[in-house]
């Protein structure tokens, strides 16, 4: 009780104290700019200069979602495989392996993002002359495009079809997981939900006329139409970030491998799986139980870094927040407004990854 009473002491007069200076300096103390208009606008967004600074901010929380989400994926496939490659027996995969984790995790991620946007994407050919693979993708300075699908104005009937389908392979997932259980027999949850969800979904798009096509794109003089485009800044900050963590990603994952007991292995080898098999199906399985919980902070570091997206221009939430600090909105309140959404952002990672943890623990018998 005595250190709670400091705790809040100590917080009361540093809210009185900044109140006072900032009453002083004649700033506002309120959060009332927040539904004042932005005055300035975000490039590659809907976003317009008029609307206020907290949809501003909603904007670059988007941003930074988009990078994030699909961040975590990538570095997480990306860290495993490379991982798996630390301890393979082939001298030219785990050595090639090897470089890659010693070159890019000691290097700062500042200067990995700088390279990937200075000295890759910013270096491809302009527009005009765009590296163009298959007809499927445009890589220019102006970004990189990738085929994409474009949802017809019917597809409003045809999501409802989707999440019945993910319904149905969720439930098959645990049916067959309870026939594993009680029987024993081969549980095969991935083949059979995939198959449910795909004849659902497949059913769902023919009969509904095909709501979704897909979009190719397609180069023009300025610029591209169709298709998925990420803009250079987007790309080498995406990029960077899912090299950079896959390197810690995959130290993780080599020592897990190393942490599952010996026996696990010589088991598996005399009941006569294969590498892959043992590998697959007795070792992976055992090492991600342990490489789970660590994995997370990684999770957490490639989302913090996101706010490093501020030395290229990216306007991510952090860089949203600099520019409304520039146009006159008050620092304290704005950078308090940006520390609430690292909070809600690490608090979302940490019970996503723990929900994860718990289900992968072993439940004693």
């Amino acid at each position: 009780m005595v250190f709670l009473a400091a705790v809040v002491a100590l917080g009361s007069y540093l809210i009185s104290n900044l109140r006072t200076n900032l009453s002083n300096q004649g700033i506002r103390t309120d959060f009332g700019f927040l539904d004042q208009p932005a005055g300035f606008r975000i490039p590659d967004s809907s976003f317009r200069a008029e609307q206020s600074v907290r949809d501003a901010i909603f904007t670059g929380m988007r941003n930074t979602i988009a990078v994030a989400a699909v961040g975590i994926v990538l570095a997480t496939i990306v860290g495993i495989l490379t991982g798996v490659g630390r301890l393979s027996r082939n001298w030219l995969v785990r050595k090639a392996a090897t470089a890659y984790v010693e070159t890019v995790r000691n290097v700062p991620p500042l200067v990995v993002i700088f390279f990937f946007w200075l000295a890759v994407i910013l270096t491809l050919p302009p527009i005009g002359n765009a590296v163009e693979w298959f007809g499927a993708t445009v890589f220019s300075n102006d970004g990189l495009v990738f085929p994409s699908l474009i949802a017809k104005p019917e597809a409003d009937s045809f999501w409802p079809v989707v999440g019945l389908g993910v319904v149905a392979a969720v439930l098959t997932w645990i049916w067959r997981t309870r026939i594993f259980d009680r029987f024993g027999k081969p549980h095969r949850r991935v083949a059979t939900s995939t198959a449910v969800f795909a004849v659902l979904v497949l059913a769902g798009y023919f009969i509904l006329g095909r709501p979704i096509e897909p979009s190719l794109p397609e180069r023009g003089e300025f610029g591209t139409t169709g298709g998925l485009r990420l803009n250079p800044e987007y790309a080498a900050l995406l990029i960077a970030l899912v090299l950079y963590t896959a390197t810690h990603i995959a130290e993780i994952v080599r020592g897990a491998l190393l942490a599952v007991p010996k026996g696990q292995t010589e088991a598996a080898t005399a009941l006569g799986l294969p590498h892959r098999k043992r590998l697959r199906y007795v070792i992976l399985p055992q090492a991600l139980r342990i490489a789970v919980p660590p994995m997370a902070n990684q999770y957490l570091n490639l989302t913090k870094n996101t706010s490093l997206a501020v030395a290229i221009g990216f306007p991510e939430v952090t860089g949203v927040v600099f520019i409304a600090v520039g146009q006159g909105s008050p620092a304290p309140q704005a950078f308090a407004v940006l520390m609430l959404v690292y909070l809600v952002f690490s608090l979302t990672i940490s019970a996503v990854v723990n929900v994860a943890n718990r289900r992968l623990v072993l439940k004693g018998r």
